[in-house]
């Protein structure tokens, strides 16, 4: 089973953010600019929380606010869940499950290194099963 560090090591190294300050329009041009679905919110160095589309679509569009004068801190989740590098995909599965997030922030001694989401961990899953499944049967035909 793969651990969070290998699956970040198959993922480009860049680090997308956005300050608490900024204005939601901001954050939303970064996320469909970079083709991701969440940003970090970093004051400095400091994680402070996380923005989503999902939050944009539930605390903007729903609430009727506007994108240019409504700043990410009020929409971000401040309570971010994070994993370790030496997390296992399995592990990262079950945080997302029963907490119902699609991005987890990869944290290792209180600095942030990597985002993984929802996708990266299928396709993880999904290249473990197939790997699986050739040993299998390659086990039978020349076992």
């Amino acid at each position: 089973m793969a651990t969070v560090a290998q699956l970040l090591g198959l993922k480009p190294k860049a680090i997308f953010s956005v300050a608490p300050d900024a204005p939601v329009l901001e954050a939303i041009r970064a996320m469909a600019e970079h083709g991701i679905g969440a940003l970090f919110v970093m004051q400095g160095e400091k994680l402070v929380g996380i923005v989503s589309e999902r939050d944009y679509a539930r605390k903007v569009i729903l609430m009727g606010r506007s994108s240019s004068d409504t700043p990410v801190s009020q929409i971000m989740t401040a309570q971010v869940i994070t994993v370790e590098p030496s997390a296992s995909t399995q592990q990262c599965m079950q945080i997302m499950t029963d907490r119902r997030v699609r991005h987890l922030p990869v944290v290792e001694g209180g600095r942030v290194v990597g985002m993984l989401s929802i996708g990266d961990l299928v396709r993880a899953v999904l290249a473990e099963q197939a790997q699986t499944i050739e040993q299998l049967e390659n086990y039978i035909h020349h076992g």
